[in-house]
């Protein structure tokens, strides 16, 4: 809630100026005025309009007679020769679209003294403003030396702060105003604060104070860029409009954007003769051709500045804007340097040595910069520093990146109102909500956010309310007078105390330019990883290659001595069977049982092998038909323990058929060996939705679900391991223990995964997916 101090509003100075100015105030209007085509001049000077061509003159202001001694019409069709000279048109041939004051002096004929000069090209014509030269003893030999030292005084600053205050004092020593604040930009479209004065005493202070935005109005602002100086010489000046006058010759009016007499907006006279001036100047300040702010100026009498005091306070702006980015250049170098040190750590190491994972370095990135928190997702994992912000940031986050180019980067010190835009700007963006990730202690107020191609890092602040003094009600910038709506009164005896909300401390450059050096670095970090990656992957594809063959070849090798010895032992119990004594022939039974188990353990190493060495067919596949070939292998098995089978809607796979089948064939076996032991017994294949191992996002599985003794949750992950029963050899109908393990092998080469869940009433549900493309090398060896 904003606090109102100080006097009503109607003061006496507001009185004066809402008397001065006819018909009401709407700032619509003030936006939308386009104050370069006002047609007309300050008094101070003329302005003459030639053409380059001919020499002729178009247009002048009709104050002609007040400086010339002839009227403007007399002079309209005329030669420039005649008011300027030829020195002075000769010269001012070299001028462009800035304004280039002339080092020649024009002499009109007919008058007794000489007008200073300055030109400048605009809408395919010679602008030429005269002023007339005053008698100034500040302007004598010492005022260059005064200059000189003031702009030295600038130099030797080396913060923004001293830089502004020293500028402000130097200014006003120069003009003689008696206020000159440095206004600085919140942002392009923002309000400003004043951040550093010189005022005589008598003056109330504005230092700290904030204007509305709409005090200087974007069209302003544009004007601000391009012309360094702008001057003011007298609220109550009559405008001395251009003849012949555009509404006379159908011609468009003539721009006056660079013109230093170019006559003022009603609205901004009113603006001036509420805070109680009577003559200001502005000098803008730039930031990397941006408005950073302005010095401005104001008189409590009528002051018109020479050019030569204009040009002196031109030179100003431009060092005092060097100035600031040469502090600013200072500050971030020296942060750059510190961050690039830390970042070294990311990129160090030898090229084949592994690189860490970018989450180990969670901790140094969140200390780059003043955040309250960091997230990294990359590589399908999530590491948070700080306080987490909420699934619902998370999510949005993921979205927001996704749209960014890799090399981008993303900020705003207002999370929820760039949400608000999206939601507004972009079918099914997620506005801001209650809850998580838009309100409460740990939500982001800002965000900088970089893409990492596969995920994103993101810094994040929290809300860091602010107390601003306004010099008006930013909400209120007009009211309600006796005449209209007016605008309200600045200054500090009408003071607006309002608390900022929603906004996080602002990222400066020196933050983006520190984010930029981590994406560097991490680009680094990541290239190295992926070619660890690579190198890796192919010592792994070598090394699984040589284990497949080594497998196949003991597996193989190995059944040949395993037959002798079960055939020896066979043999002898044939031979000379009833001359043993018990105890020997149980122990060539047991010689004879186990080489048959060994035949089958290395029949199942054989074909694990054999899955990883065969290359896959991948094709569309009827799912029901695949569970036909399989019925006719599992069917009888399935028969014999009463297993009844039940399938749902199966859709088209994209799978290898020979090896689906397979899978299929040893679930629905294990579904026949792990049958419950009494009532209806069931076994149903169908295809769902379902949650990924560890509780992952939800996708389309294959689900064969059994009603049978089930697997405990503790050892459903060791199941999938080779040779591994949780049951005696003899139990549940024997086996290897190499059925699961095939089935996961199968299923990871086709790019899924496989999983144990509960299944309704008891029983095993066996999930598995099959990725729905092809892998990149899908031939031998393919793991």
């Amino acid at each position: 809630m904003a606090e109102e101090t100080g006097d009503t509003w109607l003061s006496e100075r507001a009185r004066e100026a809402e008397t001065a100015a006819a018909g009401g105030f709407d700032l619509a209007d003030c936006v939308r005025e386009p104050i370069h085509l006002l047609g007309g001049v300050q008094s101070f000077g003329v302005l003459l309009a030639v053409d380059p061509l001919d020499g002729t003159v178009r247009a002048v202001s009709d104050n002609a007679a007040d400086h010339l001694g002839r009227p403007a019409a007399e002079l309209v069709g005329g030669p420039a020769l005649d008011l300027v000279g030829a020195e002075v048109l000769a010269e001012a041939q070299d001028a462009g679209a800035a304004a280039l004051l002339l080092t020649a002096r024009a002499r009109p004929a007919g008058t007794d003294r000489p007008f200073d000069v300055g030109a400048h090209r605009r809408d395919g014509l010679l602008v030429l403003e005269l002023e007339p030269c005053a008698e100034r003893p500040e302007a004598g030999p010492g005022f260059a030396r005064r200059v000189q030292q003031a702009l030295l005084r600038i130099q030797r600053c080396t913060t923004v702060a001293e830089c502004c205050e020293a500028a402000v004092r130097e200014v006003r020593l120069l003009t003689g105003y008696a206020r000159v604040v440095a206004y600085r930009f919140e942002d392009a479209e923002g309000p400003g604060e004043v951040v550093a004065e010189d005022r005589a005493a008598h003056l109330e202070p504005w230092l700290g104070l904030w204007f509305p935005a709409s005090d200087i109005p974007p069209q302003a602002r544009r004007l601000y860029r391009h012309n360094w100086i702008r001057v003011i010489g007298d609220v109550d000046d009559r405008t001395a409009a251009l003849h012949p006058a555009p509404r006379e010759t159908g011609a468009p009016p003539l721009d006056l954007s660079a013109a230093a007499l170019r006559t003022v907006s009603s609205y901004h006279l009113e603006y001036l003769r509420n805070i109680g001036v009577r003559s200001s100047m502005s000098v803008s300040v730039l930031s990397d051709d941006a408005l950073w702010g302005l010095v401005a100026c104001h008189g409590e009498e009528p002051r018109w500045l020479p050019p030569d005091v204009r040009a002196a306070c031109e030179l100003f702006g431009s060092a005092l804007s060097v100035q600031l980015a040469a502090a600013a250049d200072r500050e971030r170098s020296a942060v750059l340097g510190r961050t690039r040190s830390l970042l070294d750590r990311l990129l160090g190491g030898e090229p084949d040595e592994r690189a860490p994972s970018l989450h180990a370095f969670a901790g140094l990135l969140a200390g780059l910069l003043d955040a309250d928190g960091l997230v990294i997702e990359q590589a399908a994992e999530t590491t948070v520093e700080g306080p987490h912000p909420g699934g619902r940031t998370l999510s949005r986050l993921r979205a927001l990146a996704a749209g960014l180019r890799p090399t981008g980067a993303w900020h705003t010190d207002r999370w929820a109102e760039a949400l608000a835009e999206a939601r507004g700007g972009r079918d099914g963006a997620q506005g801001p909500d209650a809850g998580e990730g838009v309100g409460g202690p740990d939500a982001p107020a800002g965000v900088l956010l970089l893409p990492l191609g596969d995920g994103f890092l993101a810094w994040w602040r929290r809300e860091r309310t602010t107390d601003r003094t306004w010099a008006a009600d930013p909400a209120v910038p007009v009211r309600l007078g006796p005449r209209g709506e007016r605008l309200t009164p600045r200054g500090s005896t009408e003071v607006f105390r309002a608390v900022v909300r929603g906004r996080s401390l602002p990222w400066d450059d020196t933050d983006l330019a520190v984010a930029h050096e981590a994406a560097r670095a991490i680009a680094g970090l990541l290239a190295r990883h992926a070619a660890w990656t690579a190198v890796f992957t192919r010592r792994l594809e070598r090394s699984n290659a040589d284990l497949g063959a080594f497998a196949h070849a003991a597996a193989h090798d190995l059944k040949e001595p395993l037959r002798g010895i079960s055939n020896a032992a066979s043999f002898v119990i044939e031979d000379v069977g009833d001359t043993l004594d018990g105890v020997s022939r149980r122990h060539l039974e047991t010689v004879r049982r186990l080489t048959v188990r060994m035949d089958g353990l290395l029949d199942s190493l054989l074909r694990y092998s054999q899955v990883s060495e065969v290359g896959l067919r991948r094709l569309p596949v009827p799912l029901d038909e695949a569970l036909e070939h399989a019925l006719d292998v599992a069917g009888p098995r399935l028969a014999e323990q009463g297993v009844r089978v039940l399938r749902g809607d199966l859709p088209v796979v994209h799978a290898d058929p020979e090896r689906l089948q397979e899978v299929l064939v040893n679930l629905l076996v294990n579904a026949a060996k792990y049958a419950r032991p009494d009532g209806p017994r069931t076994v149903e294949v169908t295809v769902e939705r379902r949650p990924g191992p560890d509780g992952g996002p939800e996708r389309e599985a294959v689900v064969v679900r059994d009603n049978g003794i089930g697997v405990p949750a503790a050892q459903r992950e060791l199941v999938f391991g080779l040779f591994r029963r949780l049951h005696r050899p003899a139990e549940h109908g024997g086996g290897s223990g190499a059925g699961l393990a095939i089935v996961r092998r199968i299923v990871e080469r086709h790019g899924g995964a496989v999983w144990l869940d509960d299944a309704p009433g008891g029983g095993t549900a066996v999930c598995f997916t099959l990725s729905g493309e092809p892998p990149a090398h899908d031939g031998p060896g393919t793991q």
